[in-house]
């Protein structure tokens, strides 16, 4: 009769282990053999359930980067959203008087059409897959706050009128100065965080798109910068009845559009620049509505709106053409199987 000291029967042909003969008590340290298909079990939940997929290298999104976007986004969503209702109405609104209801929609229109890009910075988890938008929106917020701030004799603050516009230009100038200290800030913050060089180009750009990126981002950005170092010179390169501010103004989004698109290009891959492939067609199609809306005060005969016709139809183009061989990367890339 066998001993219940001796050691347990191996396991049968089938891999099953063998029960033990009747009367002899199993060992107390006998266990089932161990379930490795779970192995991966306690790894957190990822985007696309590929367990293990965090992004190689870089630097890690910081907090103060993703609550400044958001933080961006709501005022955008609520400044922008008014400007642009008031334009639509043909009324003119705004931190300072403008001889058209135009400029200061068209400046709203651009704060709606990033809003949704500014949201989705705070789902990443690197640096590099947002710095392509957040770099422009640190062009915006300085921008603005210096035109302001040069330019403050064209507030109503300076220059008095109406209760609502005076008020709307005193927190105009608040809103932006505190966005400015913290953008500044949380991006100090973000270049002081410790990474490694980011990984290879997952997805690189199709060589046909750089060209027209090229031409594209740099035709926004020496518009921009026209506007903003000689007003007085490219402001009558605008289709439509422009004062000092406002060229400036229209000048800081345009050079920023500019550096997006130059910073797109310039990462060279499209899992980089998803956020910013958000901004790029809400901008357009946020641009085009109040275009339409407000056609009667545009030129449209004169070369230059000839022009932004083509460069607004470019951000449109870009941004819908990177979502889709975006997507279609995404959808390229062999699904990792779980516990390997």
């Amino acid at each position: 009769m066998p001993n219940a000291s001796d050691p347990p029967p191996p396991d049968d042909a089938s891999g099953h282990p063998r029960q033990a003969p009747p009367g002899v008590p199993e060992r107390p340290g006998a266990k089932e053999p161990h379930d490795v298909s779970g192995a991966s079990d306690g790894l957190p939940s990822l985007p696309g359930g590929a367990a293990g997929s965090l992004p190689t290298g870089g630097r890690p999104l910081t907090a103060g980067v993703a609550m400044l976007a958001v933080a961006v986004a709501v005022v955008s969503l609520l400044v922008g959203g008014l400007l642009a209702a008031v334009a639509l109405t043909g009324h003119v609104f705004g931190a300072w008087r403008s001889p058209e209801s135009l400029t200061p929609g068209l400046i709203g229109a651009a704060m709606l059409g990033t809003a949704p890009g500014l949201f989705a910075v705070s789902r990443a988890r690197a640096w590099h897959e947002v710095r392509s938008l957040v770099h422009p929106l640190a062009v915006v917020l300085f921008g603005l706050f210096t035109v302001s701030v040069l330019d403050a004799g064209h507030l109503y603050i300076a220059r008095g009128g109406p209760v609502v516009p005076v008020l709307f230009s005193l927190g105009w100038l608040f809103v932006l100065g505190a966005l400015c200290v913290c953008a500044l800030i949380a991006l100090v913050g973000q270049y002081r965080t410790p990474g490694r060089p980011p990984g290879p180009s997952g997805a690189p750009l199709p060589a046909w798109s750089k060209p027209a990126l090229a031409v594209l981002g740099s035709a926004w950005l020496g518009i921009g910068t026209g506007l903003l170092v000689r007003p007085g010179f490219w402001a009558g390169f605008v289709p439509w009845s422009v004062n000092r501010i406002d060229a400036q103004a229209l000048g800081v989004w345009a050079l920023a559009l500019g550096v997006g698109v130059l910073g797109a290009l310039a990462e060279d891959d499209l899992g980089r620049t998803g956020p910013a492939l958000i901004a790029l067609p809400g901008t357009a199609v946020a641009v085009t509505v109040v275009l339409v809306c407000r056609a009667g005060a545009v030129a449209w005969a004169s070369g230059p709106a000839l022009c932004l016709v083509a460069m607004v139809a470019g951000l449109l183009l870009a941004g819908l053409s990177g979502r889709l061989l975006s997507a279609r990367s995404a959808g390229a890339q062999p699904p990792q199987i779980s516990g390997t």
